[in-house]
């Protein structure tokens, strides 16, 4: 079942370099107990890692994802909130999560729990408070297409109903 709510991933292609030699070490670390099996085995291993590392610091994000899928905006928003404060708390985790996460993200995960949350507020009718979202994003993240575009958006919305 497809969602009907879109999502977007960009890619720091450039953050896959990292990622890669993690992979060859894992696969040069199975190869020491498995010459036949070590690409198998290093790249169930990394699946894994990925996986878990993920799912357990970046859990706020995910269940405020899970909520968004299933159109419960806002439920979602205090998952983006937690977060938020979660990786603003831990900068380095989410600078560096390329290897913290094996996540090859362009965006940090505050400005997309920022994105997010002033997205929810538009999904539920609420203007003013996505709106004052989207400009806390660009004075943190002054480059974010995303709030750009939503501000732009939300700002033609209020300019034609007048």
């Amino acid at each position: 079942m497809s969602s009907k709510i879109p999502t977007v991933r960009q890619i720091a292609w450039i953050s896959i370099i990292p990622q890669l030699l993690v992979m060859g070490l894992i696969f040069l670390i199975w190869y020491q107990f498995d010459k036949s099996n070590f690409i198998i085995f290093g790249a169930i291993t990394y699946l894994i890692i990925s996986q878990l590392l993920r799912r357990t610091i970046a859990r706020a994000h995910r269940k405020g994802m899970i909520k968004v899928k299933k159109e419960e905006f806002n439920e979602a928003i205090p998952h983006f909130e937690n977060s938020y404060q979660y990786f603003k708390k831990n900068d380095w985790i989410d600078k560096y999560r390329f290897l913290t996460l094996l996540s090859s993200g362009k965006m940090s995960y505050k400005e997309m729990a920022l994105n997010n949350i002033a997205f929810c507020y538009g999904q539920i009718g609420n203007g003013k408070l996505s709106k004052e979202y989207y400009q806390k994003t660009l004075d943190e993240f002054p480059d974010s297409g995303m709030a750009k575009v939503g501000l732009r958006l939300l700002n033609s919305m209020s300019n034609n109903g007048e």
